[in-house]
């Protein structure tokens, strides 16, 4: 789980837009993009490469 205080100043690397945990908390979204960055072993993968495309459903 990442802490409040990390996700609070993490930014979307795409468009630098807010970001938020996923329900599941493995991932963090950017909802302007529509992307999921996973957490692996607790460590944000923000990388724009990386990134996974939200379903739209």
């Amino acid at each position: 789980m990442i802490k409040k205080e990390l996700l609070e100043i993490l930014a979307c690397p795409q468009c630098k837009g807010s970001v938020t945990l996923n329900k599941e908390l493995s991932g963090i979204v950017c909802s302007d993009c529509r992307l999921l960055y996973e957490i692996r072993d607790g460590i944000p993968i923000m990388l724009i490469d990386e990134a996974k495309p939200l379903d739209d459903t």
